[in-house]
């Protein structure tokens, strides 16, 4: 078995286990706290408007 029978293996196996270790982290316990929150980021209100007044609502027979 020379070098490059052993990079033919290795190769894959990394990029199997490397694969398996993205998936556990995007779809870990932890990280479904953080997509939950950046999912409702656009339904959040804004509060940094300087006149103070609420922005006017939305006609969503309009948006489709």
């Amino acid at each position: 078995m020379d070098f490059n029978d052993f990079r033919a293996v290795l190769t894959p196996l990394v990029g199997i286990i490397l694969f398996l270790c993205v998936v556990k982290w995007a779809y870990g316990r932890k990280s479904k706290q953080v997509y939950d929150e950046a999912a409702n980021l656009p339904f959040t209100e804004d509060d940094d408007s300087e006149s103070g007044e609420t922005p006017a609502p939305v006609d969503q027979r309009k948006m489709l």
